[in-house]
């Protein structure tokens, strides 16, 4: 693995915005899981970085969460925030980068891109939902009731504006022109 100090640079940087993200968080009355922008920072970083360097930021993001920094949704960090009910999301969104990532290395194809997200996201919440599922002791179903659900319509909306802003950052990461 050879990674260039851009690279290291960018890895940082979109670690340190997808912390920043995660504390835009909305909490439901109806579940233990917050409404955040993590998704959206997820699915920039696998879109702006590419699967390897999209992976590695996210993990990076993991890793400063589990050591106990206050980087994940509403200021929590330490190693039980991945090992409690909700840690499989957090689990699936390296893999989400991944994915999008490695989708958008190899076509400029918006609608392959999308659906990279989606699938991205599905992996995502497949992760979660397993987890929720097993530490709660809850039924599957009900684990997507008070896990997914209420979160589909407003994360493909993330995923859509992910996609608009991602393909504007990646132009001028690109070519080297100022993002600010």
């Amino acid at each position: 693995m050879n990674l260039k100090t851009n690279d290291i640079v960018l890895c940082a940087l979109f670690a340190a915005l997808t912390s920043i993200l995660s504390q835009i968080s909305i909490p439901l009355p109806f579940t233990s899981v917050p409404l955040t922008m993590q998704i959206f920072a997820v699915a920039l970083a696998g879109m702006v970085l590419g699967a390897k360097k999209g992976f590695i930021s996210i993990v990076i993001y993991l890793l400063i969460g589990a050591i106990g920094l206050p980087v994940f949704a509403q200021f929590s960090g330490g190693l039980g925030i991945i090992l409690g009910p909700t840690g499989g999301f957090l689990i699936g969104c390296p893999f989400m980068a991944l994915v999008i990532g490695y989708t958008t290395e190899r076509t400029k194809s918006m609608i392959y891109i999308f659906i990279s997200m989606v699938f991205g996201l599905f992996i995502v919440y497949t992760t979660g939902t397993v987890i929720f599922s097993i530490i709660t002791k809850s039924t599957l179903y009900q684990s997507l009731i008070a896990c997914v659900l209420p979160f589909v319509i407003v994360d493909l909306i993330k995923l859509v504006l992910a996609s608009a802003v991602g393909k504007e950052v990646s132009k001028r990461i690109k070519t080297g022109v100022k993002v600010c």
